[in-house]
Parts: structure tokens; C-alpha cells; sequence
């Protein structure tokens, strides 16, 4: 270790300015074994700086090189792991904790000690050694504290020996030093004889001091004899001080007995202190007062105050019974008798309580239906409110059943649900049906207008039977029976009156009265069940203390299939099929409202059904409605029984519309024209004016536009599709008079309602219309001067031919004399007389309803008018000094196109 030790300080601390005072070979504590040496070093220019240096042997093996460097100042604690036990372990905490294992713990031990000693001479802040012997934390030597700080901080040793062996000289003896070798002038020239001159002095000395203590022997033996005096008095005062002694022994048995006994008193206080505490305890929190008891026993639960004072009675109940007792109390006799009252008293009042409440909810569920008649008969469900209001006064007492008597709370919350789900029932069956009446009273104007329809007695009758099984009660009155049968043959005549049916008459001839007053007997409908379902709801959550802590799920609804009047299983929602993994109070309430209310969702469907069979178009209105309550419902509580209801009702009322839309675009599809009469507007393209004006008033503002722009998109494909389909079938009339007419009456539409979603559909339609408007145009005017057009059709075919337009003339069958042959056939006279029969023809082309007779004569006059200009271009070219001119001029054309249109 001393040869590593010079070699490191030779190679590596020297050229730094640093002198090794302590080394150690150490490695990394729980790795691989890879030796290296920490080392302790101060520098030797002020001021000092004392740093630990790890010090690594190179890859190579042939020298050593300087790893890691700390300053000593940012060393926190030195940890040596074990004090009394020999241990190489040690950790070093500087910014981070650095665990080490020494070669040996003797080389541990000297490092530490080197680092302890240079901790107390060089830093004010002191590192912490834990786990270390104070053997190895030895002070410096008193003479280094007397140094100044400035003059100790220089080290002349070169390693740790040195540290513990220099002194530096006093100032004192220096002076003494050069004064002696002052005396000696060759001290410095001959050390040799300097020294031994000292030598003879210091023997001279030694031997003065050995006769001086020679010569004081007498002193000496009269100080040995005061010694054995003093040691005399020293054993007199010890005996007194022995008597001394027992005396203060036996005061100090009588003051220890005397504390025993106020000890023992100052234990008796406490416990008395305590057991009163006790006892003060049990009769504060155990006691109930007799008003209390008379309360429970037998408490008028029927007036506000009866029912105050049992509510007081059994909060104060409860606290006696929840009270914490302390460790003991329940071996006590009297705690135990007044737990059994408690109990007595508790279930003596549960009992009272539910026999009560169950008294309540029969009366309830038997006492309304007295009242029915008069709400149905004005389309309106009885109030609930007053019973409500007057079971609320009984939430606390429940919230109390709920937390002692968890099985007589549930049974009340059966019986509760059990007799109004058949309460709401028969008023929501009888209001439904009151409902489906008036409904079918909305065609009954209807019925006249349309008498005289041929329709079948057995599909009537299979129609009613229909309607009659969807409603439910509708057997209760030979009345209702007579609005149904009413109901049936015009939901027939409206099933006929579709947006695209085919019949006999159209979905004009419908009374939009009758429409307003659906929609408004719907919205009737849902504005009557809103408001029942949120306060029977918020009632249930506030009567049976539903709203705020997850709870046991009581058994309200059994999985069961029930029957409905007309025999159809009505299946309880999968809600209750999952009871047991509902984990919420929400879920609770929801599968409470499920039970009470089950018969809402079968009857709304019902309903739509029939409004659906009443008039297609009454699927419009339910959806918009149906949408705005379902939004205001998920605003409310999106997981309400209320929300899930109507959401699930509005799926069928959108599948209905789908199936509305899907089935009249299969109509479009399957329509037939007549072979001897004209076209015209066809029926379902009327029948999308009409849509597209009601759908527009219906979906204003609403929240389900989206769904109509879809079926629009589909509807007017399907109308294209199916215009251009009859046009190529029709006979009576040209396809090019199909076309334009019912592609005008498709702009025309399209225009005025400013359909957003539609626009590329408009400008497709007028592309459409003034194609066709120009292709009929030119093939009619083909006609009046047919020989004329076959000539110059000629004459431009030989001009695309190559040949030139000055030498068509000298074509045989396009020489002058065949052309002013061709002209004299088509005098003034004569083309007038064809444009007549051509305006005859038109007419009887066009249709009236559309009144584009003189759209189309005008844009006939501008064509021949251009025709009329290009034929007499060729002449000029092709027949050029010919002098040959048409027999009839342009202002003769436009009189002969105003006195047609005038005469007729």
C-alpha cells in the first residue's frame, strides 16, 4: 500500500498541487468486483481545500488516472454500518449516497479517522460519522487549538503520520533557536559540532535538575506528613458522612410510603372521576324520554303533528341505538335491558309504520279511478300531486324504515310500486284511448267526400279489428266502436292519399285540418305524460331517499311475462332481467319507474301505429315531436326512466318514417300511365310539392332536420329516376313534353322553397328543363317547312364534303331552279297555315296545370327566327347574285306567331 500511495502521489496529486494524506482500496458495494482507491487530499496553496479523489487503474493496467473528485465540504455523513463488530462496508452521502467495501476494515477504520481529523482542523461545517467507535474520533492534540487558524491550515508531513506527529514552532522558540545559534557563529557551517555542543549543555542541564531534586528531600517528607493528615480528616468526614447517610435512608422510606399512600388516593379520584364519566355517558345517550316512547308506542300518524312527533321520536331512537358504546358497556345489565326496549320499541313502530303506509298506497291505488272519467274525457291525466304532498310527510320516517327495518322498507316499496303500476294503468290505458278516439275523429269530415269509394266489407272489417287490437280498451263503448269504424275506411282513404300514391284521388284532397289536429292531439299526448313521469320520479327519489348513496338493490320487479287485455305477452324491460348488476340509486328509481310505468311504451306505440295508418304524413309530425321531448328529457337526466322511454319510442317512429319514405319511392317505381291520355304533371312529382311544402312547415327549427334532408336526398333521386322512366314509356305524349313539363314543375318547386340541402338538384332540374324545352322546340319546327330543312340540310352536307360554297349551285339537286322550286312551296300562306296546326299540336302536348303553352310558342318564334336567318346565309353563300329570297320576311314570321297566339 506505501508504494501505491508514493505512486499515486508522485503521479497524479503532485502535478495538481496536492498532497495524499489518506488512501483506501475499495470497490462498489453489490457489483462486480472493481477495485479502486479513494483518496483523502489537501491542497498546498491557501486557501486549503481538502477533496476525496477516486482514483481507477486504467484498462491497460500500466497507470493510474484521476475518476471522480468531491469536495470534503459536500460531505453530509460518513456511515460505517457497525460500531462494535469489524465491518469493511461504509457509505459516503454527498449529493447522492455512495456505497463502499473496503479491502480490509483496518485500511476502513485509518481512512475514516483520516477523515475525521481533517473534518475538525479544516471545515466549520461538521460532517455527521454514524456507526463509528469514538476510539477512532480522537481530539487533536491541545497545541493545534492554540494555533491560529491560518498557521494550522499548513501541513509539512506527506502523509497521515505526519498529520499526527507535526508541530510547528512557537514564535518563543524560534527566538530561543536564533539566539543560540547566534552564539555559535559556525552552527550553520558545522552542524556536528553545533549538536554536540548541545549535547555537553543538556547533560550539564540534566544534571542540575537531579541535584536540585536531591537538595529538596526534607521539603518533600514534611509534604508526605500534612498528605497523611489530610488523609486523616478525609476518613473523619467520610464516618460522619455515613451517619449522615442512614439518617437520609430512613426519611427517604417514610416520604416513599408516604407518596404510595397519595398515589393510592390519586387512583381512587381518577377511577371515581371515570366511572361517573361513564355513568354520565350511558344516562345522556341511553335515555329515552317517555314522550318519546309514548311517541313510537302509539303516535297519531295521520296529523302533521302526530307524524312530527313520531319522526323526532325515531331520530331520537336511533341516536340511543347507534350510540358508540365503549369497551364493557355491553356486559352491563342495564345497557343490555335498555337495548332490548330499544329494540322493542323499534320494531313495535316499524310495524305501526308499514301497516300505515301499506293502508296509504291501497286506498291509493283503489280511490282514483273514481275520478277518470272527467281527465279522459278532456285528454288529460289526473294530478297525483296531493298524494305526493301528503306522503312526503312521511320521507324521514322511510329514510328511518330504510336504515332499521331494511325488509319492511323493501315490502313498502313493492306494495307502493305493485298498487300504482295498476293505478297508472288504468288511467294511461283509459287516456290512450281517448287519445286513439279523437284521433280517428280527425278524418271524419273526411268520410263524405269520399263515400262513394269502392272499398271491400271484409277489409274493413279486418282494418277495425286491427285498430281495435292496438288500442287496447277500445271495446268499452258502442261509441268508441262507432269512431273506430269511422277511423277505419278513412285511414284507408288516407293510406290511398299518400305523398305517391296512384289512386283515384290525391294527397291534396286531405283536410289539413285534420293534420294540425293530429299534431296537436300527439303533442296533447306527450305533454300530458312529461310532467306525470318527473314528478312520479322525483317523488319515488325523494320518498324512498333514492338520490344520494349507492344502496342493496331491493327485489321491486321479478322477471315475468305479463298479458296484456287483447293477450299479448308484454315482456318486462331487460332492466329488471339484470337487477342483480345494477349498482346505483339511479338504477333503482329507473327500475321503480319501469314497474309503475310499464304500459307507457306499448301504448305509445300503439298510437303512432294508428296515427301512422291514419295518414302517412303523420309520421312527419311525430317525429319532430317525439325529437324535441326526447332532447328535453336527456337535458333533464340523460339516464331518467322518462329519457329511455321516448328514446326507444322515437326509434319506431323513425323507422316508420324510413318505412314512409322507402314506400312511396317503391311506388314511383311501380307506376303505370295510361296509354290515351297525355301525361302531364305526373302524380308523384305533385305529390313531392306537397311533402316538400308540409315537411318544411313541420320541420322548422327542429332538432331532427338532418333526417329530412336524407329522405329528400332519396325522394328526388327516386323522382328523376322515375320522370325520366315515364317518359320513355309514354306514347300519348313526346318524352321531350314529359320532361321539360315535370322538370319546370320540379324547378319551380325546388326554387320557392329554397331547400338548402336540394341545390344541385334544382339547378339539374332547370338543366333538364331547358334541354327538353329545347329539343321539343327544334323537332316541332321541323315540321311546317320540312322540304325546306331537308334542301339546306343537303346543301350543308356537301359542304362538309368539301365542296365549295360557291360551286354548291352547280349540284344538280342544289341548283337554283331546285331551290326557288323548294321556296314556292312554303308561301306566306302556307306557313302560316303550318304554324297554326303546329300551335294546335303543342296544345294538345302541354298540359294546362303548367301553362307553359306560351313559353314554349315564344321560344319556337326565336328558333325559327334563327333558322329563318341561317337559311338565308346560305343562299348568300352558297347561291351569291342569285337574287332568290324567301317567300315571307321576319316581320311577316312574327305577325303570323302573334295572331296565332291571339286567335287562340
Amino acid at each position: 500500500m506505501t508504494a501505491i500511495k508514493h505512486a499515486l502521489q508522485r503521479d497524479i496529486f503532485t502535478p495538481n498541487d496536492e498532497r495524499l494524506l489518506g488512501i483506501v482500496n475499495v470497490c462498489k458495494a453489490g457489483k462486480k468486483k472493481k477495485n479502486c482507491f479513494l483518496c483523502a487530499t489537501v491542497t498546498t496553496e491557501r486557501p486549503v481545500q481538502v477533496k476525496v479523489v477516486k482514483v481507477k487503474k486504467s484498462d491497460k493496467g500500466d497507470f493510474y488516472k484521476r475518476q471522480q473528485t468531491w469536495e470534503l465540504r459536500d460531505l453530509a455523513e460518513v456511515d460505517a454500518k457497525d460500531a462494535s463488530k469489524e465491518n469493511p462496508e461504509f457509505d459516503l452521502h454527498f449529493e447522492k449516497v455512495y456505497r463502499w467495501v473496503a479491502s480490509s476494515t483496518a485500511e476502513k477504520n485509518s481512512f475514516i479517522s483520516c477523515i475525521w481529523k481533517l473534518n475538525q482542523r479544516y471545515l466549520r461545517k461538521k460532517v455527521e460519522f454514524v456507526n463509528v467507535s469514538s476510539q477512532l474520533l480522537e481530539e487533536l492534540p491541545k497545541a493545534e487549538e492554540s494555533v491560529p487558524s491560518g498557521e494550522s491550515q499548513s501541513v509539512a508531513g506527506g502523509d497521515e503520520d505526519a498529520l499526527d506527529d507535526y508541530q510547528e514552532l512557537s514564535t518563543r522558540e524560534e527566538q530561543d533557536i536564533e539566539s543560540m545559534m547566534e552564539m555559535c557563529e559556525y552552527a550553520v557551517s558545522n552542524a556536528e559540532a553545533f549538536a554536540e555542543r548541545l549535547s555537553r549543555e543538556l547533560q550539564v542541564l540534566d544534571g542540575a535538575n537531579i541535584q536540585s531534586i536531591m537538595a529538596s528531600e526534607k521539603q518533600v517528607n514534611i509534604l508526605m506528613q500534612l498528605l497523611d493528615e489530610a488523609l486523616g480528616e478525609v476518613d473523619t468526614i467520610e464516618g460522619k458522612l455515613s451517619s449522615y447517610e442512614e439518617m437520609l435512608q430512613s426519611v427517604k422510606e417514610q416520604m416513599d410510603q408516604i407518596s404510595q399512600s397519595n398515589r393510592l388516593i390519586q387512583i381512587s379520584n381518577t377511577n371515581n372521576v371515570k366511572l361517573l364519566d361513564e355513568i354520565q355517558f350511558l344516562v345522556n345517550y341511553m335515555d329515552l324520554s317517555k314522550g318519546h316512547i309514548r311517541a313510537l308506542q302509539e303516535g297519531d300518524l295521520t296529523s302533521p303533528k302526530g307524524i312530527e312527533a313520531c319522526i323526532n321520536a325515531s331520530e331520537a331512537l336511533s341516536q340511543c341505538m347507534n350510540v358508540a358504546l365503549r369497551p364493557g358497556h355491553d356486559k352491563l345489565m342495564a345497557v343490555t335491558q335498555q337495548n332490548l326496549l330499544f329494540a322493542e320499541l323499534r320494531d313495535t313502530f316499524a310495524r305501526r309504520l308499514t301497516n300505515h303506509l301499506n293502508n296509504v298506497f291501497v286506498h291509493q291505488g283503489h280511490d282514483q279511478s273514481s275520478t277518470l272519467s272527467q281527465h279522459t274525457a278532456e285528454l288529460s291525466l289526473p294530478k297525483h300531486s296531493p298524494l305526493h304532498r301528503d306522503l312526503l310527510r312521511y320521507s324521514k320516517l322511510m329514510e328511518w324504515l330504510k336504515n332499521t327495518h331494511r325488509e319492511k322498507y323493501e315490502g313498502l316499496s313493492r306494495t307502493y310500486v305493485d298498487y300504482m303500476s295498476r293505478l297508472y294503468e288504468r288511467e294511461i290505458k283509459d287516456f290512450f284511448e281517448v287519445a286513439k278516439i279523437k284521433m280517428a275523429g280527425t278524418t271524419k269530415e273526411a268520410k263524405g267526400k269520399f263515400a262513394t269509394l269502392p272499398r271491400k266489407e271484409s277489409a274493413l272489417k279486418q282494418e277495425t279489428e286491427s285498430l281495435h287490437g292496438s288500442s287496447g280498451k277500445l271495446t268499452g263503448s258502442t261509441s268508441s266502436l262507432n269512431k273506430l269504424t269511422v277511423q277505419g275506411a278513412n285511414s284507408r282513404r288516407s293510406q290511398s292519399s299518400s305523398l305517391l300514391d296512384m289512386g283515384n284521388m290525391s294527397a291534396s284532397d286531405l283536410d289539413v285540418a285534420d293534420r294540425t289536429k293530429f299534431d296537436k292531439i300527439f303533442e296533447q299526448v306527450l305533454s300530458e305524460l312529461e310532467p306525470l313521469c318527473l314528478a312520479e320520479q322525483d317523488f319515488i327519489s325523494k320518498f324512498f331517499k333514492l338520490q344520494q348513496h349507492p344502496t342493496v338493490i331491493p327485489p321491486l320487479a321479478q322477471p315475468e311475462t305479463e298479458e296484456t287485455d287483447g293477450g299479448t305477452p308484454s315482456r318486462i324491460p331487460p332492466q329488471a332481467e339484470h337487477r342483480q348488476s345494477l349498482s346505483s340509486e339511479k338504477d333503482l328509481v329507473r327500475l321503480m319507474m319501469n314497474k309503475i310505468f310499464q304500459s307507457i311504451e306499448t301504448e305509445l306505440n300503439s298510437l303512432i301505429a294508428l296515427g301512422d295508418k291514419i295518414d302517412s304524413f303523420n309520421s312527419l309530425y311525430m317525429l319532430v315531436k317525439m325529437s324535441h321531448h326526447v332532447w328535453t328529457a336527456e337535458n333533464v337526466d340523460p339516464a331518467s326512466y322518462l329519457s329511455t322511454t321516448l328514446g326507444n319510442v322515437l326509434v319506431t317512429v323513425k323507422r316508420n318514417f324510413d318505412k314512409c319514405i322507402s314506400g312511396q319511392i317503391r311506388q314511383m317505381e311501380e307506376v303505370k300511365i295510361s296509354k290515351k291520355s297525355k301525361v302531364g304533371i305526373l302524380l308523384f312529382v305533385a305529390g313531392f310539392e306537397e311533402f316538400a311544402e308540409l315537411a318544411e312547415t313541420i320541420f322548422r327549427n327542429a332538432e331532427r332536420r338532418g333526417d329530412l334532408d336524407k329522405a329528400y336526398v332519396k325522394l328526388i333521386r327516386a323522382v328523376f329516376v322515375n320522370v325520366e322512366k315515364v317518359a320513355n314509356e309514354s306514347q300519348k305524349t313526346p318524352r321531350d313534353v314529359v320532361m321539360m313539363e315535370n322538370f319546370h314543375h320540379i324547378f319551380s318547386t325546388l326554387s320557392r322553397l329554397k331547400i338548402s340541402c336540394l341545390e344541385a338538384e334544382r339547378r339539374e332540374a332547370k338543366h333538364k328543363y331547358t334541354d327538353h324545352l329545347q329539343s321539343y322546340v327544334i323537332n316541332s319546327l321541323g315540321q311546317p317547312l320540312e322540304k325546306l330543312n331537308h334542301f339546306f340540310e343537303g346543301v350543308e352536307a356537301r359542304v362538309a364534303q368539301g365542296v365549295r360554297e360557291e360551286e354548291v349551285s352547280y349540284q344538280l339537286a342544289f341548283n337554283k331552279q331546285e331551290l326557288r322550286k323548294v321556296i314556292k312551296e312554303y308561301p306566306g300562306k302556307e306557313v302560316k297555315k303550318g304554324l297554326d296546326n303546329l300551335y294546335k299540336k303543342v296544345d294538345k302536348h302541354l298540359c294546362e296545370e303548367e301553362s307553359l303553352l306560351q313559353v314554349v310558342w315564344h321560344s319556337m318564334q326565336d328558333e325559327f327566327i334563327r333558322q329563318y336567318k341561317h337559311f338565308e346565309d346560305l343562299i348568300g353563300r352558297c347561291y351569291p347574285g342569285s337574287g332568290i329570297t324567301m317567300e315571307f320576311t321576319i316581320q311577316d314570321m312574327l305577325e303570323y306567331f302573334s295572331s296565332i297566339a291571339q286567335s287562340h
